[in-house]
């Protein structure tokens, strides 16, 4: 998460938009860049859906729940005696769009309803 210097970085030099990438940090902090984010009228992209929950205006990435079962697969095989390094290395193959309403609202957009048809979750 950008300390708080950042955050008064980016809202001096007034940015289009605001895409920020997951890790570990934003994904605690999420809520509060959103909140910053529409105090600031930014625009923001999120790297996962599930952050548009917190107040992120878009949401795009892998599914979470299709990443994790996964994953389970990947420990099943290993358990039953699988060699790590045989096994192929996958990469995420369902993806979601989340579109925060209350959040376009408060911003003052429209999103065209061809986008939200679009859309895996509308969060209202």
């Amino acid at each position: 998460m950008p300390r708080l210097s950042r955050l008064r970085a980016i809202a001096r030099e007034r940015p289009d938009a605001l895409l920020v990438v997951d890790d570990a940090l934003t994904v605690g902090r999420a809520t509060q860049i959103a909140h910053f984010a529409i105090r600031e009228r930014l625009v923001t992209m999120l790297g996962s859906p599930a952050l548009t929950e917190g107040g992120g205006l878009i949401g795009y990435g892998p599914n979470v729940r299709e990443t994790a079962r996964r994953g389970a697969s990947y420990v099943d095989k290993i358990l039953r005696g699988a060699k790590p390094a045989d096994l192929p290395v996958e990469q995420p193959t369902k993806f979601e769009l989340a579109i925060n309403r209350r959040t376009v609202r408060a911003l003052g957009l429209t999103i065209p309803p061809s986008l939200l048809l679009r859309a895996d979750r509308v969060i209202e």
